[in-house]
């Protein structure tokens, strides 16, 4: 039992598996109502739009770049949901357009990153002003909250503890592993994030591939931008603000390489859910707002150094053959 412990934590997502096990056990016996069927359900729902964006995400970093233009996209959405819908138009058609918004915002991020050949992190720290900025043009500091309630009793549906935005998640989930994991689409996705130009070489169309992971990115971000806007039912220019770096922590700590070629949406998706109790059981202890930064920006940066420790650890670790590890 023991061996078998030690061989699941040799792997990066068997420690996550392991720390989001032990946090969820303590918190439910240690922090007063964490295991209360109306808690769990809404920390599922709170972790609904960071989910989404982190499929996408995670597709984007395995390819070595990045996009942390995620939120803003998301607010620039909620806000033309916001903006169209004031001007009269229906709810149906509203949201169609708000999936090209996000699209058109990938697209603009995967043109100046595939055609000028831009760095993905300058280009979307650029983008994650521009699109924020837009976002307050578009509606100020206006909140736009008379919103059909059909859609709000919707956002916040559940089938026992489960919430159908977390059904909606699981759909998209599979989704994209499998998309990642077992198709010729990720296996380019993993081979031009480890060697961009040897990808090239063999003939992986790189700057097609690059390009649509940014508009994916986009629309990803224009959908949780819907659950976010009729889930709070309000519409607002800052909705989303600092969720990009709920996102990229969960990709990194579910053991993604920020450096590209290295990843798996489980991880990720169990990343995502370790930081949701974190916080979850943080909020219900009555711990300040200040601390629940203090705690994501320390995983953010557990999340970039630890695997790479743990890397360094299993080289040393490994069964040694004639004087050298085995790989």
């Amino acid at each position: 039992m023991a061996a078998d412990l030690a061989r699941t934590a040799r792997r990066w997502e068997g420690l996550i598996l392991v720390l989001l096990v032990g946090v969820s056990v303590w918190a439910s016996l240690g922090v007063d109502g964490f295991a209360n069927g109306s808690n769990v359900s809404f920390l599922l729902l709170d972790t609904t739009e960071i989910a989404l964006m982190a499929l996408t995400m995670t597709l984007v970093i395995v390819a070595a770049e990045i996009d942390l233009s995620v939120a803003s996209t998301l607010g620039l959405s909620c806000a033309v949901l916001g903006g169209l819908w004031n001007a009269g138009l229906p709810i149906e058609a509203i949201m169609p357009i708000c999936l090209l918004v996000g699209a058109l915002c990938g697209a603009f991020n995967g043109l100046l990153v595939t055609r000028l050949g831009l760095p993905s992190l300058a280009v979307t720290i650029g983008t994650f002003a521009l699109f924020r900025g837009l976002a307050y043009v578009m509606l100020g500091d206006q909140a736009v909250a008379d919103l059909p309630p059909a859609y709000t009793s919707l956002a916040t549906a559940s089938i026992g503890p489960i919430p159908l935005a977390s059904v909606l998640v699981a759909v998209l989930a599979v989704v994209a592993a499998t998309l990642l994991h077992a198709t010729g689409l990720g296996r380019s996705i993993v081979a031009l994030g480890s060697n961009e130009e040897a990808a090239y070489f063999a003939g992986v169309r790189v700057k097609r591939i690059k390009f649509w992971l940014f508009v994916a990115s986009g629309v990803m971000a224009s959908l949780a931008s819907l659950v976010y806007t009729f889930r709070y039912a309000s519409a607002r220019a800052d909705n989303g603000v600092g969720l990009e770096l709920a996102v990229v922590a969960a990709v990194l700590l579910g053991g993604v390489s920020i450096f590209g070629g290295r990843g798996t949406l489980p991880g990720v998706l169990m990343a995502v859910l370790l930081l949701g109790v974190v916080r979850n059981a943080l909020i219900l202890a009555d711990v300040a707002n200040e601390v629940l930064n203090f705690v994501t920006g320390l995983l953010l940066v557990a999340s970039v150094l630890a695997p790479n420790l743990g890397a360094v650890w299993r080289r040393r670790t490994s069964p040694q053959v004639e004087g050298k590890s085995v790989s």
